[in-house]
């Protein structure tokens, strides 16, 4: 069989992850000694998403005791009050085989700005009970979202959740993507997976590639308790990356989608299908267009974008470049720059420029998933990194070649400082050293130039107080978004700043740079000199797991990271020392202290 779009449509517009609705109160029986003719059990958790000012979606799924079993029916009940005194919606579905016994229901009619209760019944057995916000209108003081991303089961400890969890005044979670992992057990961030008790159960051992693939993962990574305390505390706005597909997906392939293992836009409707069933995101008919916007009162509009699935063109690798003669660096800068080369593609462009032109809340907020920020390093240190990856994942010696990385970067941080200080003697030489540049990374918003330069050219133009949210690098980041000096709208201008959250666990640069092997002085040591050699770099952070918060007033936005000490071990503490906040001022798009 061949998936055309037209096929890929029809499947998606089947009805998978489609919700009940909920309009209120029905009057059907909330008995928890209904009939009890098929055991069951609620290991998955409840959730909460999509919250809107008028309505909330709400998940569960039942599990069967009984494999024969087709059909189970499902009692559902919504409250203002954790006691369920002051009942608002309540209401009975069947869930079946074909959603995977997964439930989702669209609370209609619901109070702005209010926290409603929810619990399900089936077959004589209670889920947990759950809690969602919906959002305020009109004129509103503060706004408070939990940032989150990569989160890899095998990897660690899902602490990070635990913590989001604690937090008793969020409006939302945010979360950025890779909510799963494709790979198998031995693949990737695995190694520690036996030793920690987290190894992937054996019926869903290997990578995943069908539909009951992906639902028995997003089952295991439920079974998680941190995971089920944040989804049942607060309400989810999520957007897909690529690992809940494979990596490095882009519109019509990926990285990791390799012969042998089908056609890559049936997997890609099976990963699609899964993500619906079991997350708790509002109903589109096209599956593939998740992009959608939330308005917090005055305060914030909040854009969820996709950069993976619906329009991204495939990822520039720097082998297909000859960088060491000029016109190969003029041919790779032409094609990192093409107005012809979407991440976003025109349609969803078209859609977050018009509605920023329409919004008139005080900030415009873009939830999405790669980094805005040029990250551009000396290409000396970036050809040195290639290199260590390769040899690290060859299994070579890598120490010779940390050691020269540990030099290179002393020696180009002290260039940049003279630079910096104007010292007259720096030379044209180690000027060019700092100054001859590359994107670190050709995945992210780096490798898709023209549609940054749109994007930010249209903040400027409007005034518009813009941040960006950012995840997939498993580090943090903030760093300040600006123009090109070739932008039409506003040349070399600073647009809006981005705040990246580190990972739930998955292993992030410090890996690469075995900064965990070399003690705290030279991760130290990096952790200064790569915002001083990025120039739109403000901070970072290289080694820790842990998640983000972002408040917004009328006045400012206020970022701040949260560390856990270890998602290798049980027990753990919340890294005081290691966090971190900084602060943008309304109508001054510049990062402060």
């Amino acid at each position: 069989m061949t998936f055309t779009r037209r096929s890929f449509l029809k499947a998606s517009a089947a009805g998978f992850g489609a919700a009940v609705l909920s309009l209120g109160i029905t009057g059907c029986t909330f008995d928890e000694n209904d009939d009890e003719t098929i055991e069951i059990s609620f290991d998955h958790g409840v959730a909460s998403g999509d919250p809107l000012s008028d309505s909330l979606i709400l998940w569960t799924r039942v599990t069967p005791l009984d494999t024969a079993a087709s059909s189970i029916k499902v009692q559902w009940q919504a409250a203002t009050d954790p006691n369920f005194n002051n009942i608002s919606h309540d209401g009975e579905a069947l869930v079946t085989t074909a959603s995977d016994f997964t439930l989702k229901v669209d609370l209609q009619g619901l109070d702005a700005n209010t926290t409603y209760y929810y619990r399900f019944i089936s077959n004589g057995k209670a889920s947990p009970v759950g809690s969602g916000k919906t959002l305020p209108t009109g004129s509103i003081d503060q706004v408070k979202f939990a940032v989150i991303s990569c989160a890899n089961y095998p990897a660690g400890f899902f602490h990070v959740y635990g913590e989001i969890a604690k937090q008793t005044d969020l409006d939302a979670v945010l979360h950025l993507g890779d909510y799963i992992y494709e790979y198998g057990n031995g693949g990737y961030a695995s190694q520690d997976a036996a030793l920690l008790g987290r190894l992937l159960p054996q019926d869903n051992s290997e990578e995943i590639l069908n539909l009951t693939d992906y639902r028995k993962r997003y089952a295991h990574y439920r079974t998680d308790r941190n995971l089920q305390a944040a989804h049942s505390h607060c309400a989810f706005i999520t957007v897909w990356d690529d690992h809940e597909v494979t990596n490095d997906t882009w519109r019509e392939g990926a990285q990791n989608h390799n012969d042998g293992e089908g056609e890559f836009s049936e997997r890609k409707l099976h990963a699609l299908q899964a993500y619906f069933e079991w997350m708790p995101i509002r109903n589109v008919t096209d599956k593939e267009r998740i992009y959608r916007r939330f308005e917090f009162g005055d305060l914030v509009s909040l854009y969820m974008l996709d950069t993976r699935v619906l329009a991204r063109d495939e990822q520039l690798n720097y082998g297909d470049f000859d960088l060491t003669s000029a016109q190969g660096q003029s041919d790779f800068v032409s094609a990192i720059s093409s107005p012809s080369r979407a991440l976003l593609g025109n349609e969803q462009l078209t859609w977050l420029t018009d509605g920023m032109t329409t919004s008139s809340a005080q900030w415009q907020v873009l939830g999405q998933q790669v980094l805005m920020t040029k990250m551009y390093l000396p290409f000396e240190i970036l050809h040195l990194l290639v290199t260590l990856q390769v040899t690290q994942a060859g299994g070579g010696d890598i120490a010779p070649l940390l050691a020269q990385a540990n030099t290179m970067f002393a020696e180009l941080a002290q260039i940049k400082g003279r630079i910096l200080v104007g010292d007259p003697t720096v030379t044209d030489a180690e000027r060019a050293r700092v100054d001859t540049t590359a994107p670190y990374n050709l995945d992210a918003w780096d490798g898709y130039a023209y549609e940054r330069e749109v994007l930010l050219g249209t903040a400027i133009a409007l005034q518009k107080n813009l941040v960006v949210l950012a995840g997939d690098t498993h580090n943090a980041w903030a760093g300040q978004l600006t123009t090109d000096a070739t932008n039409p709208i506003a040349a070399s201008q600073h647009a809006g700043v981005e705040f990246a959250t580190s990972s739930v666990s998955s292993p992030g640069l410090e890996e690469y740079l075995a900064l965990n092997t070399q003690g705290p002085e030279v991760t130290a040591q990096m952790e200064q000199v790569i915002p001083l050699l990025v120039n739109d770099l403000v901070y970072n952070n290289l080694v820790d797991r842990g998640y983000l918060t972002i408040t917004f007033t009328p006045e400012q936005a206020t970022a701040k990271w949260q560390y856990v000490s270890s998602i290798k071990t049980a027990s753990y503490t919340m890294q005081t020392e290691r966090s971190n906040e900084l602060h943008v001022i309304a109508g001054q798009p510049q990062i402060q202290g």
